[in-house]
């Protein structure tokens, strides 16, 4: 099995992001792709040629996390953004998760918005943990690290400086505020169910 990159030409023209900066982004994204393709390939090929256990294997089977999560995180990332803009339904069940746990979408937004600015590259995730159904703002300092095993993840922002610094510089403020503007919330509200 291969894996295609998804198309995300939808999102070309959202106000806040160039399409120059989101056409890179793509491509970046179809490199993430293509490199797990490979390794997928790669490590099939030393499993069946009995190199299994071999630092060659063990070091690509560290990497596929990389790769793979790449892949992902971006997916994830795209598929939560739209040029429409809209809101989170008031009486909707990630309101009512949201307001139960940070007392309101503002304090939510300011915790969300706060992770995200931190210094450093990496990944902001609004997760949903359905066993202790429970939400939590995450840094994911790298695609394979920092991740909660068993959530779900709701929002992902991307703060990777390829995520933003072509439009807004050193500005993440800026881009996380236009990124709010982008955020697809019936996306992110299905990813609950």
């Amino acid at each position: 099995m291969a894996y295609e990159p998804k198309n995300f030409d939808h999102l070309l023209g959202t106000a806040g992001f160039s399409d120059t900066l989101l056409k890179n982004h793509f491509t970046l994204y179809q490199g993430y792709v293509t490199n797990t393709n490979k390794l997928m390939s790669l490590l099939e090929e030393l499993t069946k040629s009995g190199k299994a256990g071999t630092p060659e294997h063990s070091e690509l089977q560290r990497r596929f996390g990389w790769e793979f999560n790449g892949m992902r995180l971006h997916e994830l990332y795209f598929g939560n953004m739209t040029k429409e803009n809209t809101t989170i339904g008031k009486d909707t069940p990630l309101m009512q998760n949201i307001e139960r746990i940070y007392g309101s979408y503002g304090d939510w937004e300011k915790d969300f918005r706060a992770v995200g600015a931190m210094r450093g590259i990496g990944w902001t995730v609004l997760y949903y943990d359905p066993e202790s159904k429970e939400l939590f703002n995450v840094w994911v300092n790298e695609h394979d690290m920092g991740h909660l095993a068993g959530a779900v993840p709701l929002l992902v922002l991307d703060v990777f400086e390829h995520a933003y610094m072509l439009d807004y510089g050193l500005k993440r403020a800026d881009y996380i505020e236009a990124f709010f503007r982008a955020i697809d919330w019936s996306e992110v509200s299905a990813r609950l169910q």
